[in-house]
């Protein structure tokens, strides 16, 4: 028989503790079919007895006037197999309790309360009087429901408000589609454990599993899928998938939930140099980040040298998020990849971004199609591959006084682009606004005519991403103190054209 043994004091005071102390023991407690004790007719009650009838539970509700929502929630019933809800017209007494798995109350005063969780505690019934934390065996946290999975969230009561944010941000991670992943790997489970042995083979079918849950709902291809890697457990890993993400202009609360999640799932993250830290802050800690930004100017990744990247990781199994600033499918050479991406037999999704001009719009408080003003809107290139503006584009169509145009990538060509514009026919006086890193920190934005664009360029700059605004809709753009160009590029401007309208 083995012995046990004590460490010495001195050897067990450095041992580091296996966890650090918990306010509260996080429980998962099945409440299916046993009988549930609410007490008060309050809508806190109503919630607090939704929430264990989801459970399965047989709720009781002990209230003389029960509010509204209880009585709408009882109309209603349990939405659970199992639940159930039933009023019962009259004050609780020490037998209400007698067998309960749990009891919940909303008391006016706390002798009250004192007196319920008091004979709760006679009864060996585990007990929870609402908001008076002093008569609480236990604590309802905040809950992400996707069940079978559940996330639940607690701050010992200190700060509800702060879990109901961590709720609010896990939701975003969390993608609805879970529910039913997590419903097939209890269908398959068993199966699962008959055909795969314990150990590297059945984590790495359950890794191939949780590779395709944050992917969208789960649909016949991907199940018979699945069940072919549990019938081949010695096959190597499948081909990966390739996701182009949109950034978003800069600000990461421009992200969409969707590509959140996207990069919370990658293995390899491909980023442009526009993207923002805040953006790549949301990645996976474990994912491989590579710069392949693109910038014109200057020296930077080769377009074919990104596409290879993203081949080369997807046959090695890898999720590759080619993550992009602003919107992916509006000039961001998303059509060039994609192509070359399936020509390879490379599955792509696209998620969308916010584009940078809705960015600029919405910073302006401008509606790019006021119908006072635009019945169109146009995005142009201010950049072609060769570093100029594009030789195909119809600058008649463009210089139209019922459009808004915005011209992506046109710092370097705004000279140009206000002597086409006026050459086909666009008055001087047409309004106009420069933005530059629009919704990122160092943002800065000019406001006048198309007769001042090109000297305002040359005052704002074109080491940042620049988009221009051109159109009526524009007309009455007031810009703040803190966001117009310094005094003395103002006054440079005016000396050299006329007077700035800011």
């Amino acid at each position: 028989m083995p012995v046990l043994q004590t460490l010495p004091n001195e050897i067990a005071d450095r041992a580091p503790a296996r966890m650090a102390p918990l306010a509260k023991l996080p429980v998962f407690w099945s409440l299916a079919g046993q009988r549930v004790i609410v007490v008060g007719g309050s809508d806190a009650c109503a919630w607090k007895a939704e929430l264990l009838a989801a459970c399965g539970a047989k709720v009781e509700i002990h209230a003389e006037q029960i509010g509204e929502a209880c009585a709408g929630l009882i109309e209603r019933g349990s939405a659970h197999p199992d639940g159930a809800l039933t009023h019962y017209p009259g004050a609780w007494d020490e037998d209400t309790l007698s067998g309960a798995a749990l009891a919940v109350a909303d008391c006016h005063d706390d002798a009250e309360a004192r007196l319920f969780f008091e004979e709760a505690q006679r009864s060996g019934v585990p007990v929870n009087v609402i908001d008076k934390p002093a008569f609480c065996q236990f604590q309802f946290g905040s809950i992400v429901n996707r069940s079978p999975v559940v996330v639940s969230i607690s701050t010992d009561g200190a700060a509800p408000i702060l879990a109901q944010a961590i709720r609010r941000r896990i939701e975003t991670l969390l993608p609805v589609s879970l529910k039913s992943w997590a419903m097939l790997a209890q269908s398959i489970r068993d199966e699962i454990a008959l055909r795969l042995k314990p150990g590297a083979e059945r984590r790495a079918f359950w890794e191939r599993f949780v590779d395709r849950a944050f992917g969208g709902e789960p649909s016949d291809t991907s199940v018979g899928d699945l069940l072919s890697d549990a019938r081949c457990p010695a096959q190597a890993r499948t081909m990966g998938r390739v996701t182009l993400v949109g950034a978003g202009p800069g600000d990461a609360e421009y992200l969409t939930l969707k590509a959140v999640r996207a990069l919370q799932a990658a293995d390899v993250i491909l980023f442009d140099d526009l993207v923002s830290d805040e953006v790549l802050e949301l990645a996976r800690r474990e994912a491989k980040r590579l710069l392949v930004g693109k910038r014109g100017g200057r020296v930077s990744c080769r377009q074919e040298d990104i596409n290879e990247m993203m081949l080369t990781f997807a046959r090695a199994g890898k999720n590759v998020a080619r993550l992009k600033s602003g919107d992916p499918m509006i000039f961001g050479r998303a059509g060039e990849e994609i192509e070359y991406l399936k020509r390879h037999d490379i599955s792509v999704e696209i998620i969308p971004g916010i584009t940078a001009a809705s960015a600029m719009a919405s910073r302006l408080g401008v509606s790019l199609t006021h119908r006072d003003h635009a019945q169109s809107v146009q995005f142009v290139t201010g950049h072609s591959r060769h570093g100029s503006l594009p030789e195909t584009i119809d600058w008649r169509a463009i210089a139209d006084t019922t459009k808004t145009t915005i011209f992506y990538m046109g710092g370097r060509t705004a000279g140009t682009i206000q002597s086409r514009l006026i050459g086909a026919g666009l008055d001087i006086d047409t309004p106009v606004v420069i933005v530059s890193s629009v919704a990122n920190a160092d943002e800065r934005r000019w406001a006048g005519h198309l007769g001042d664009l090109s000297s305002a360029m040359t005052a704002i700059g074109i080491d940042r991403p620049v988009l221009i605004g051109v159109g009526a809709v524009f007309a009455d753009c007031a810009l703040a103190a803190d966001d117009v160009l310094p005094v003395i590029a103002q006054a440079a401007i005016a000396a050299n054209h006329r007077k700035n309208p800011l």
